[in-house]
């Protein structure tokens, strides 16, 4: 299909972005992506690339797994879209499985497309279940890049194009527990956090933190809503990283992987309480495309893939071995690496500045190794292949992070 990367580059500038064209060129970026399979890209030229980004956390299950592709190919021969009139057994089938794999007593589902979308849902249905306008944030969160979801999110260089945002969101560091006390009171709608922040660096929180937090919301009537866009569906080692500290939420927000890696697919999850207010009026929040048939059938696959080929184990046992060994480079490296951190195969690896950080990334992907930083803090680069990642897998990319690394060091040392 594609025979000539400069009319890639030169349709990105025209027609696309020529900013966008213009980072990925001085990132490195010399392929365009043809064909993929399990945790490989292939480029135009044959150029075999290991995913150790799985898009962002979009690919848990790898690329094009094939119990997801073919109940989605099964489902294009029936019906991909809803009537939006009769009943969608797809939709009820994955509804039904979301509310037994979920935490607690979360049991009705709201489907869209994306993460941003799912926030945006969540972020409503607390508003209109406690009557109330304050939603308290933590500071460095990603939620998304609509307004709701930007509100909700933590870095000005996102925010401040777009200021001001909706008034009544406030911002408090992850982690700390006394500053979100004082903030949380009989106005607040919802506390929304994500479990482990992503975009923030791959921070863990501290282990008392989320616990705490259901506790504060409790004592003031506030919901508790937990963006699992990324963390969810087994990457950090359990179904949902809230299961690490077993804390149950009021309203989940999930997509990214939820598509199988084959389709767009996000859903708000939340409790009856929160659902309650719908009822009477359930067009009040609606998606003309969410929840169609053909994405529902990738959604219920990927279920299946995850309980049945228990990926979430198999993500904790794999990360260990990739953050131990991460974690024997930053000591062999203490110059570039500050630290390594995460659970399961959401990995991130800090250096001592930027410019490292870019360097490494650049290196890696001369390796045919994929990795990106982190949105809200570009010191950190993300590690997160897809669960299906072997140990062969783990040598390579490690392997590539070592050589990647002697080769920084000297350019540090060559510019010092």
């Amino acid at each position: 299909m594609v025979s000539d990367i400069q009319r890639i580059v030169d349709l990105y500038a025209q027609h696309i972005n020529p900013g966008l064209a213009r980072v990925l060129k001085f990132a490195g970026v010399e392929g365009v992506e043809a064909s993929a399979d399990g945790v490989w890209v292939y480029d135009h030229e044959g150029n075999r690339y290991l995913d150790f980004l799985a898009g962002f956390g979009a690919l848990n299950f790898g690329h094009r797994h094939p119990r997801i592709v073919a109940a989605v190919k099964e489902q294009l021969e029936r019906m991909p879209l809803s009537s939006r009139v009769l009943f969608n057994a797809w939709q009820a089938e994955l509804a039904a499985a979301l509310a037994a794999l979920t935490p607690g007593e979360l049991q009705f589902c709201f489907f869209c497309h994306s993460g941003t979308e799912a926030v945006e849902a969540c972020l409503k249905f607390a508003r209109l279940a406690t009557g109330r306008l304050k939603i308290v944030a933590m500071q460095k969160a990603y939620h998304g890049k609509t307004l709701g979801a930007l509100s909700a999110s933590g870095r000005e260089v996102y925010r401040q194009p777009f200021e001001p945002l909706l008034s009544w969101f406030v911002h408090v560091p992850f982690g700390d527990k006394e500053a979100l006390q004082r903030v949380v009171d009989e106005e607040t709608a919802a506390v929304i956090v994500e479990p482990i922040q992503g975009e923030g660096g791959v921070i863990v929180p501290p282990d008392d933190f989320l616990p705490f937090i259901r506790q504060v919301c409790d004592e003031v009537g506030a919901l508790l809503i937990v963006d699992e866009v990324q963390t969810g569906l087994g990457r950090t080692g359990k179904n949902f990283a809230v299961e690490h500290w077993g804390v149950v939420p009021d309203l989940m927000a999930l997509a990214k992987s939820l598509g199988g890696g084959v389709l767009p697919l996000g859903a708000a999850v939340g409790t009856q309480r929160v659902f309650e207010p719908l009822f009477d009026r359930p067009l009040l929040h609606s998606s003309t495309l969410g929840g169609n048939p053909l994405a529902c059938a990738a959604g219920l696959a990927a279920i299946q893939v995850l309980q049945e080929e228990r990926l979430a184990d198999h993500a904790a046992k794999m990360g260990n071995l990739l953050i131990n060994g991460l974690q024997t480079l930053g000591e062999q490296f203490p110059d570039l690496i500050l630290e390594v951190r995460g659970k399961g195969l959401l990995v991130g690896v800090e250096f001592v500045n930027e410019d490292v950080a870019a360097l490494t990334a650049a290196a890696l992907l001369k390796r045919r190794v994929l990795t990106a930083y982190t949105l809200n803090n570009p010191r950190v680069i993300r590690l997160e292949p897809p669960l299906i990642v072997q140990d062969e897998h783990i040598d390579i990319a490690l392997n590539a992070f070592a050589d990647s690394l002697v080769q920084v060091r000297q350019l540090v040392s060559m510019l010092a």
